[in-house]
């Protein structure tokens, strides 16, 4: 399999990508936004096995530099201040998504986007930007409104939620819900009975965070996203 990092930039900070490529000329594009630890090996994984389905899959760069965080505290730090500067954040997605649609081995007229946990938020904010992707995909992200574009949401979003995420409380899917509704989304969400944050990652194990890997959620999750690109990229 052919991987490689790609570089690009968003207002002076230099991004890296790493893509994954599949055994053919012209593929889908995924972009992969990585959790509030940057562009780990856990999203690279993913990006290779998104290439062996088929697709071209980047995982992208949030931090610049290819950051990524070693505890806690530091992916606190990290993640914040696109949190609160939420334009920012949607501009870094932005980049990415241009960078990706002008590989060679990409058709331009099918890409989506995936995100774990507060990547989850990036992709959901991708939407909201307006931008012309066929669909997105939150992995127990975040859920958190932000300002939707005067374009509208133009993709589908698929929402793969742990039912027991402390960092996802009940009142937060509701708003997400409602704020969907009203701007005239397609949208569904799907909740995974007894399933926490990170549900999908098998390092996942720590009952302060409220995180914990669960093997049911996660294959179930899988099988709900490759079914949204069937129906998205049909």
């Amino acid at each position: 399999m052919k991987t490689e990092e790609i570089n690009y930039s968003y207002d002076q900070i230099n991004l890296k990508g790493f893509v994954a490529y599949p055994e053919k000329d012209k593929a889908p594009l995924i972009l992969i936004a990585p959790s509030w630890a940057g562009r780990d090996e856990f999203v690279k994984d993913k990006a290779r096995e998104l290439a062996q389905e088929g697709f071209v899959a980047m995982a992208i760069d949030m931090y610049g530099e290819a950051k990524v965080g070693t505890s806690t505290e530091e992916n606190q730090s990290l993640m914040t201040p696109l949190v609160e500067d939420r334009d920012k954040l949607k501009g870094i997605v932005n980049a990415a998504l241009e960078a990706g649609k002008q590989l060679d081995e990409v058709d331009n007229s099918k890409v989506a986007a995936i995100g774990y946990c507060f990547g989850g938020l990036v992709v959901l904010d991708l939407a909201r930007s307006g931008s012309n992707v066929c669909g997105v995909v939150s992995f127990h992200g975040l859920l958190m409104d932000s300002e939707i574009s005067q374009n509208g949401i133009k993709s589908k979003i698929l929402v793969l939620h742990g039912e027991r995420d402390p960092m996802v409380p009940l009142s937060m899917v509701d708003e997400f819900q409602k704020e969907m509704t009203e701007a005239g989304a397609d949208w569904q969400l799907h909740s995974y009975g007894n399933a926490y944050h990170a549900f999908t990652n098998k390092e996942a194990n720590d009952p302060n965070l409220g995180t914990q890997y669960n093997q049911d959620a996660d294959r179930r999750s899988w099988k709900s996203m490759m079914n949204f690109f069937e129906e998205i990229f049909e």
